[in-house]
C-alpha cells in the first residue's frame, strides 16, 4: 500500500500538480513531506438521513454513535488535506463498487462471485482542496484451512492488516441491517488509535428504515464507531455525503499524486484485472475462484507522428492459470466460444478505458496447487 508520506518511488513536486496523460495510470509524483496530523474539526457533518424516512434524522441524532469532535476551524480555504482511507469488510459485500463510485472510474473489478479483489487497490478521488486516498481491500478470509487456498487466504489476510497498520480513516463495510459471524472477525481487525466509520450499504434493499435504529445500538457493542453512514454505493449524493463526513479526518498536508490520477496502478495491471473480471463473471459458480491471470506481454506502441494518441495501439498477451484440466475446459468452452467472449469483453473495457486500440491475446494453462505455494504467488504478483 501507498506509505504515508514515503512512497519508494516519490520524487519532489510542486503543491499544484500536472495533469496526468491516462485516466487509469499512476502518477509519478510522491508524496510531500507529512506536516503532522491535525486536529479533529470543531464539527463533524451529521449523516444525512435517507429521504424516505425522516424521522431516521432524530433517531440518528440521538445515537450515541454519532460522535461530535472538537478542533480548529482556522485553517486557510487554501490548505490541502490528504490522506489514506481503508475500505474494510467481509467479502462480497461491495467494496469494489463503492470505490469505484468514490473515484468516479472503474479502478478495482467487480463480480458476484466472492473473493474477487485480492490485491491491495488504490483509487484516488481529488476534489476542491482534499486528495482522497481510497485502499480498497480483498474481504478478509475466514477459511484458512481450505484444501489448496491455504497460502492465498493468508495472503490476503496480510493485505488487510498491512493496511489497517498505516491509514487515517478506516471504512468499515457492512450490509445494513445484517451482521453476521464473517463481519464479527473483521471488527476484530478494527483499530482502536484510529477513527473508524460504520459504512451501512445497501440502504436500498432495507424496506423498513426505522428497523435501522436498534440494529445501529446492537452494532455500537461491538466498536465504538465514529460515525454511522447509511447509502447505497452507486447513488452519487450517498458517496458526496461520505466523502464530505471523512474529509475532517484527514491531515493536512499537500496532496500525493497529481489532480488528475485516479490509481497507483499500472495499466499493465488493470489488464490482468479487467481478464480476471470477465473470466469470473462468463464462468460464474461452474470455475472455482483458484484461477488466476498472468500478463506475458504489455507492449505500447505509440501512435504515428502527428497522429492522435487514439491511434496507438496495445499488444497484451495474457495466461489464465487454473488448477485442473477440467478447468481449462471450463474456460474455454464449447469450440473456444467462452475463452473468445472473455477475449472480446476484456478488450472493448480496455479499449474504452485507455482511449486505443488493444491486441489481446489469451492462453490457458494448468498449474496444479499454485494456489497453495508461496513462491508461485510471488510470481504471480501477490504481495
Amino acid at each position: 500500500m501507498p506509505k504515508k508520506p514515503s512512497t519508494p518511488t516519490a520524487s519532489a513536486k510542486p503543491a499544484t500538480p500536472a495533469k496526468t496523460t491516462k485516466p487509469v495510470k499512476a502518477s509519478k509524483a510522491g508524496p510531500a513531506a507529512k506536516s503532522g496530523r491535525p486536529a479533529k474539526p470543531a464539527k463533524t457533518p451529521k449523516p444525512a438521513s435517507d429521504k424516505v424516512n425522516p424521522d431516521l434524522d432524530a433517531m440518528l441524532a440521538n445515537l450515541s454513535m454519532a460522535k461530535k469532535s472538537s478542533g480548529d476551524s482556522t485553517a486557510p480555504a487554501q490548505q490541502q488535506r490528504c490522506g489514506l482511507i481503508a475500505i474494510i469488510g467481509r467479502p462480497n459485500v461491495g467494496k469494489s463498487t463503492l470505490l469505484n463510485a468514490l473515484v468516479g472510474q472503474k479502478v478495482s473489478i467487480t463480480s458476484r462471485k466472492a473473493q474477487t479483489t485480492r490485491h491491495r487497490i488504490t483509487g484516488i478521488r481529488t476534489d476542491g482542496d482534499t486528495q482522497f486516498v481510497f485502499v480498497d481491500t480483498p474481504g478478509f478470509q475466514t477459511r484458512h484451512t481450505v484444501r489448496g487456498t491455504a497460502a492465498l487466504n493468508r495472503n490476503l489476510n496480510k493485505t488487510v492488516q498491512a493496511t489497517l497498520s498505516d491509514v487515517d480513516v478506516v471504512l468499515f463495510l457492512v450490509e445494513a441491517g445484517k451482521f453476521g459471524p464473517d463481519d464479527a472477525k473483521v471488527v476484530a481487525l478494527l483499530p482502536k488509535d484510529k477513527p473508524v466509520i460504520l459504512v451501512a450499504n445497501k440502504l436500498d434493499l432495507v424496506h423498513r428504515r426505522e428497523d435501522l435504529f436498534p440494529w445501529l445500538q446492537g452494532m455500537q457493542e461491538h466498536h465504538p464507531f465514529t460515525q454511522f453512514i447509511p447509502l447505497s454505493a452507486q447513488k452519487e449524493d450517498d458517496t458526496k455525503r461520505l466523502m464530505a463526513v471523512v474529509k475532517p479526518y484527514l491531515p493536512e498536508q499537500a496532496w500525493w499524486y497529481d489532480a488528475e490520477a485516479l490509481t497507483d496502478r499500472t495499466d499493465r495491471f488493470l489488464a490482468s484485472e479487467i481478464i480476471r473480471e470477465k473470466l469470473f463473471r462468463l464462468t460464474g459458480d461452474e470455475l472455482p475462484y483458484t484461477s488466476t491471470v498472468v500478463i506475458d506481454l504489455y507492449n505500447e506502441e505509440p501512435p504515428p507522428p502527428g497522429k492522435n494518441k487514439a491511434t496507438g495501439l496495445v499488444r497484451i498477451a495474457a495466461t489464465i492459470i487454473v488448477e485442473r484440466e477440467q478447468h481449462k475446459g471450463m474456460v474455454i468452452g464449447d469450440k473456444g466460444d467462452r475463452l473468445k467472449r472473455i477475449g472480446t469483453e476484456a478488450r472493448t473495457e480496455l479499449e474504452r478505458l485507455m482511449g486505443v486500440k488493444v491486441f489481446l491475446e489469451i492462453w490457458v494453462k494448468v498449474r496444479s496447487g499454485w494456489a497453495d505455494d508461496e513462491a508461485r504467488l510471488r510470481t504471480y504478483g501477490y504481495e
